[in-house]
Protein backbone atom coordinates (compact mmCIF):
# COMPACT_ATOMS: atom_id res chain seq x y z
CA UNK A 1 0.00 0.00 0.00
CA UNK A 2 1.15 3.52 -0.72
CA UNK A 3 2.02 5.50 2.25
CA UNK A 4 -0.54 8.59 2.75
CA UNK A 5 -0.82 11.92 0.12
CA UNK A 6 -1.02 13.84 3.76
CA UNK A 7 -0.15 12.78 7.83
CA UNK A 8 -0.42 14.09 10.40
CA UNK A 9 0.90 12.55 13.43
CA UNK A 10 0.89 13.95 17.45
CA UNK A 11 -0.10 17.52 16.08
CA UNK A 12 0.07 19.96 19.18
CA UNK A 13 -0.58 23.91 18.65
CA UNK A 14 -1.08 26.40 21.38
CA UNK A 15 -1.81 30.08 20.62
CA UNK A 16 -0.73 31.25 24.04
CA UNK A 17 -2.44 29.31 26.92
CA UNK A 18 -5.21 28.15 24.36
CA UNK A 19 -4.03 24.81 23.18
CA UNK A 20 -5.90 24.51 19.74
CA UNK A 21 -5.02 21.10 18.69
CA UNK A 22 -3.87 18.04 21.20
CA UNK A 23 -2.67 15.31 19.61
CA UNK A 24 -4.33 15.51 16.22
CA UNK A 25 -3.20 12.08 13.83
CA UNK A 26 -4.95 12.29 10.11
CA UNK A 27 -4.16 10.51 7.01
CA UNK A 28 -4.81 11.26 3.78
CA UNK A 29 -4.70 8.75 0.81
CA UNK A 30 -4.31 9.76 -2.68
CA UNK A 31 -7.71 9.98 -4.18
CA UNK A 32 -9.41 10.01 -1.38
CA UNK A 33 -12.26 12.67 -0.15
CA UNK A 34 -11.65 12.92 3.92
CA UNK A 35 -14.12 15.23 5.67
CA UNK A 36 -13.29 16.74 8.94
CA UNK A 37 -16.61 17.40 10.74
CA UNK A 38 -17.18 18.77 14.59
CA UNK A 39 -18.35 21.89 16.57
CA UNK A 40 -17.82 25.55 16.12
CA UNK A 41 -14.05 26.00 17.54
CA UNK A 42 -12.71 22.37 17.78
CA UNK A 43 -10.02 22.93 15.34
CA UNK A 44 -11.03 22.12 12.19
CA UNK A 45 -9.84 25.04 9.88
CA UNK A 46 -6.69 24.78 12.02
CA UNK A 47 -5.71 21.63 10.80
CA UNK A 48 -6.05 22.66 7.26
CA UNK A 49 -3.43 26.08 7.65
CA UNK A 50 -0.86 23.37 9.62
CA UNK A 51 -1.04 21.20 6.20
CA UNK A 52 -0.51 24.24 4.05
CA UNK A 53 2.13 25.59 6.77
CA UNK A 54 0.14 28.74 7.43
CA UNK A 55 0.75 28.04 11.15
CA UNK A 56 3.31 25.83 12.94
CA UNK A 57 2.65 23.46 15.22
CA UNK A 58 4.50 23.05 18.41
CA UNK A 59 5.19 19.39 18.47
CA UNK A 60 4.08 16.33 16.21
CA UNK A 61 4.95 15.86 12.45
CA UNK A 62 3.29 16.76 9.12
CA UNK A 63 4.16 15.45 6.02
CA UNK A 64 2.56 15.91 2.25
CA UNK A 65 4.20 13.73 0.02
CA UNK A 66 7.74 13.41 0.48
CA UNK A 67 7.83 16.83 2.49
CA UNK A 68 7.78 17.42 6.35
CA UNK A 69 5.88 20.83 6.34
CA UNK A 70 6.68 21.45 9.85
CA UNK A 71 10.22 22.06 9.02
CA UNK A 72 10.49 24.33 6.00
CA UNK A 73 11.85 27.03 7.33
CA UNK A 74 12.13 29.39 3.84
CA UNK A 75 9.28 31.25 1.83
CA UNK A 76 10.58 29.70 -1.07
CA UNK A 77 9.82 26.28 0.78
CA UNK A 78 6.43 27.06 1.71
CA UNK A 79 5.57 28.57 -2.08
CA UNK A 80 6.81 25.43 -3.23
CA UNK A 81 4.70 23.78 -0.84
CA UNK A 82 1.68 25.78 -1.69
CA UNK A 83 2.24 24.83 -6.06
CA UNK A 84 1.36 21.66 -4.50
CA UNK A 85 -1.19 22.35 -2.46
CA UNK A 86 -4.53 24.13 -3.45
CA UNK A 87 -7.09 26.14 -0.73
CA UNK A 88 -10.20 27.02 -1.10
CA UNK A 89 -11.11 29.36 1.70
CA UNK A 90 -14.51 30.45 3.29
CA UNK A 91 -14.48 33.98 1.43
CA UNK A 92 -13.26 34.04 -1.80
CA UNK A 93 -10.36 36.19 -1.78
CA UNK A 94 -10.22 37.16 -5.22
CA UNK A 95 -8.64 40.36 -6.86
CA UNK A 96 -11.40 42.66 -7.61
CA UNK A 97 -9.62 44.72 -10.02
CA UNK A 98 -9.35 41.61 -12.17
CA UNK A 99 -11.71 39.86 -14.64
CA UNK A 100 -11.93 36.04 -13.99
CA UNK A 101 -10.09 35.18 -16.61
CA UNK A 102 -6.95 37.35 -15.17
CA UNK A 103 -7.70 35.86 -11.74
CA UNK A 104 -6.91 32.51 -13.08
CA UNK A 105 -4.00 33.30 -15.34
CA UNK A 106 -1.80 35.41 -12.85
CA UNK A 107 -0.52 32.84 -10.60
CA UNK A 108 0.26 29.84 -13.17
CA UNK A 109 2.01 33.16 -15.09
CA UNK A 110 3.71 34.69 -12.28
CA UNK A 111 4.71 32.13 -9.95
CA UNK A 112 5.05 28.70 -12.21
CA UNK A 113 6.14 30.60 -15.09
CA UNK A 114 3.79 29.29 -17.94
CA UNK A 115 3.38 30.69 -20.92
CA UNK A 116 0.42 33.08 -21.44
CA UNK A 117 -1.55 31.19 -24.05
CA UNK A 118 -1.23 27.91 -22.56
CA UNK A 119 -2.65 29.36 -19.24
CA UNK A 120 -5.31 31.38 -20.75
CA UNK A 121 -6.24 27.82 -22.64
CA UNK A 122 -6.48 25.80 -19.64
CA UNK A 123 -8.14 28.73 -17.55
CA UNK A 124 -11.01 28.61 -19.70
CA UNK A 125 -11.13 24.74 -19.98
CA UNK A 126 -11.34 25.46 -16.24
CA UNK A 127 -13.99 27.89 -16.45
CA UNK A 128 -16.54 25.48 -18.61
CA UNK A 129 -15.43 22.68 -15.40
CA UNK A 130 -16.99 25.03 -12.86
CA UNK A 131 -20.18 26.41 -15.37
CA UNK A 132 -18.34 29.63 -15.87
CA UNK A 133 -17.41 29.44 -19.09
CA UNK A 134 -19.38 32.84 -20.18
CA UNK A 135 -18.27 34.92 -17.24
CA UNK A 136 -14.83 34.99 -18.00
CA UNK A 137 -14.65 38.74 -18.69
CA UNK A 138 -16.24 39.89 -15.97
CA UNK A 139 -14.98 40.84 -12.36
CA UNK A 140 -16.08 39.46 -9.11
CA UNK A 141 -18.14 42.42 -8.31
CA UNK A 142 -20.52 41.13 -10.77
CA UNK A 143 -21.43 37.60 -9.97
CA UNK A 144 -23.32 35.92 -7.34
CA UNK A 145 -21.17 34.64 -3.86
CA UNK A 146 -21.70 31.15 -5.32
CA UNK A 147 -20.46 31.93 -8.65
CA UNK A 148 -17.22 33.78 -6.91
CA UNK A 149 -16.60 30.03 -5.03
CA UNK A 150 -16.65 27.98 -8.38
CA UNK A 151 -13.85 31.00 -9.36
CA UNK A 152 -12.18 30.50 -6.45
CA UNK A 153 -12.29 26.74 -6.96
CA UNK A 154 -11.14 26.98 -10.48
CA UNK A 155 -7.83 29.14 -9.62
CA UNK A 156 -6.85 27.04 -7.15
CA UNK A 157 -7.30 24.13 -9.85
CA UNK A 158 -5.23 25.90 -11.94
CA UNK A 159 -1.97 25.29 -10.23
CA UNK A 160 -2.54 21.30 -10.68
CA UNK A 161 -2.41 20.80 -7.16
CA UNK A 162 -2.19 17.41 -6.02
CA UNK A 163 -4.43 17.99 -3.20
CA UNK A 164 -6.98 21.01 -2.49
CA UNK A 165 -7.96 21.49 0.68
CA UNK A 166 -12.02 23.12 1.35
CA UNK A 167 -12.48 25.23 4.32
CA UNK A 168 -16.27 25.81 4.84
CA UNK A 169 -16.65 27.19 1.28
CA UNK A 170 -20.03 27.08 1.60
CA UNK A 171 -20.74 29.32 4.88
CA UNK A 172 -20.72 32.72 3.70
CA UNK A 173 -22.97 31.56 0.67
CA UNK A 174 -26.68 31.91 0.62
CA UNK A 175 -28.98 28.77 1.10
CA UNK A 176 -29.74 29.00 -3.22
CA UNK A 177 -26.64 29.34 -3.82
CA UNK A 178 -24.94 26.52 -1.94
CA UNK A 179 -25.86 23.68 -4.42
CA UNK A 180 -23.56 24.66 -7.17
CA UNK A 181 -20.75 25.11 -5.29
CA UNK A 182 -21.05 21.37 -4.29
CA UNK A 183 -21.85 19.90 -7.26
CA UNK A 184 -18.83 21.56 -8.24
CA UNK A 185 -16.77 19.57 -5.39
CA UNK A 186 -18.93 16.44 -5.96
CA UNK A 187 -17.56 16.53 -9.44
CA UNK A 188 -13.84 16.77 -8.22
CA UNK A 189 -14.24 14.23 -5.90
CA UNK A 190 -15.56 11.84 -8.61
CA UNK A 191 -13.04 12.67 -10.91
CA UNK A 192 -10.13 11.81 -7.91
CA UNK A 193 -9.35 14.82 -7.19
CA UNK A 194 -7.70 14.38 -3.46
CA UNK A 195 -9.75 16.48 -1.50
CA UNK A 196 -9.98 17.65 2.03
CA UNK A 197 -13.06 19.11 3.50
CA UNK A 198 -13.90 21.16 6.73
CA UNK A 199 -17.87 21.43 6.99
CA UNK A 200 -20.81 21.81 8.28
CA UNK A 201 -22.67 20.27 5.41
CA UNK A 202 -23.26 16.96 6.72
CA UNK A 203 -25.50 15.34 4.34
CA UNK A 204 -23.04 16.47 1.40
CA UNK A 205 -19.88 14.54 3.87
CA UNK A 206 -21.46 12.00 4.08
CA UNK A 207 -22.34 11.50 0.52
CA UNK A 208 -18.88 11.60 -0.88
CA UNK A 209 -16.67 11.38 1.86
CA UNK A 210 -14.20 8.00 2.30
CA UNK A 211 -13.28 8.65 5.54
CA UNK A 212 -14.71 11.30 8.22
CA UNK A 213 -12.67 12.67 11.31
CA UNK A 214 -14.56 14.05 14.56
CA UNK A 215 -13.28 16.82 16.29
CA UNK A 216 -13.68 18.29 19.71
CA UNK A 217 -11.90 20.75 21.38
CA UNK A 218 -8.79 20.22 19.59
CA UNK A 219 -8.66 16.31 19.21
CA UNK A 220 -10.42 13.50 17.10
CA UNK A 221 -12.86 11.88 18.81
CA UNK A 222 -14.06 9.36 16.00
CA UNK A 223 -12.48 8.29 12.58
CA UNK A 224 -13.25 6.04 10.49
CA UNK A 225 -15.09 5.19 7.33
CA UNK A 226 -18.09 7.45 6.00
CA UNK A 227 -20.33 5.11 6.28
CA UNK A 228 -19.72 3.88 10.09
CA UNK A 229 -19.11 7.63 11.33
CA UNK A 230 -22.70 8.25 9.99
CA UNK A 231 -24.37 5.13 10.32
CA UNK A 232 -22.80 3.36 13.44
CA UNK A 233 -21.16 6.49 15.32
CA UNK A 234 -19.17 4.64 18.36
CA UNK A 235 -18.63 7.79 19.96
CA UNK A 236 -21.64 9.17 22.51
CA UNK A 237 -20.22 12.46 21.33
CA UNK A 238 -20.24 11.72 17.71
CA UNK A 239 -24.09 10.19 17.99
CA UNK A 240 -25.37 13.72 19.65
CA UNK A 241 -23.57 15.35 17.18
CA UNK A 242 -25.15 13.93 14.09
CA UNK A 243 -28.23 13.31 15.25
CA UNK A 244 -28.29 17.65 15.98
CA UNK A 245 -26.72 18.30 12.95
CA UNK A 246 -28.71 15.70 10.84
CA UNK A 247 -31.71 15.40 13.04
CA UNK A 248 -33.23 18.87 12.22
CA UNK A 249 -31.15 19.96 8.85
CA UNK A 250 -30.31 22.97 10.37
CA UNK A 251 -27.04 24.54 8.50
CA UNK A 252 -24.65 25.65 11.74
CA UNK A 253 -22.45 28.29 11.93
CA UNK A 254 -18.94 28.34 10.63
CA UNK A 255 -16.22 27.65 13.05
CA UNK A 256 -14.60 30.84 14.15
CA UNK A 257 -10.75 31.06 12.87
CA UNK A 258 -8.13 32.04 15.50
CA UNK A 259 -6.30 35.35 15.78
CA UNK A 260 -2.80 34.50 13.70
CA UNK A 261 0.00 36.49 15.06
CA UNK A 262 1.14 38.89 12.47
CA UNK A 263 3.62 36.73 10.70
CA UNK A 264 0.62 34.20 9.93
CA UNK A 265 -1.02 37.31 8.64
CA UNK A 266 1.55 38.21 6.04
CA UNK A 267 1.74 34.44 4.97
CA UNK A 268 -1.94 34.51 4.38
CA UNK A 269 -1.47 37.23 2.65
CA UNK A 270 1.26 36.01 0.44
CA UNK A 271 -0.63 32.64 -0.18
CA UNK A 272 -3.28 34.77 -1.25
CA UNK A 273 -1.01 35.82 -4.66
CA UNK A 274 0.51 32.18 -4.66
CA UNK A 275 -2.46 30.34 -5.37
Amino acid sequence: MQPPLVQLANVHLAFGANQVLQGIDVEVRRGQAVSIIGPSGSGKSTILRCITGLLRPQTGSITVGSTRVDQLKTEAELIALRKRVGFVFQQYNLFPHLTVLENLVIAPTRVVGRDRATAEREARALLDKVRLGHKEKAYPGELSGGQQQRVAIARALAMQPELILFDEVTSALDPETVGEVLTVIRDLVEGGMTCVLVTHEMRFAKEVSDAVYFTEAGRIVEHGPAQQIFGDPQSERTRAFLQRTLGDGARTRPAALPVLPPRDTLVFDRLRFAL
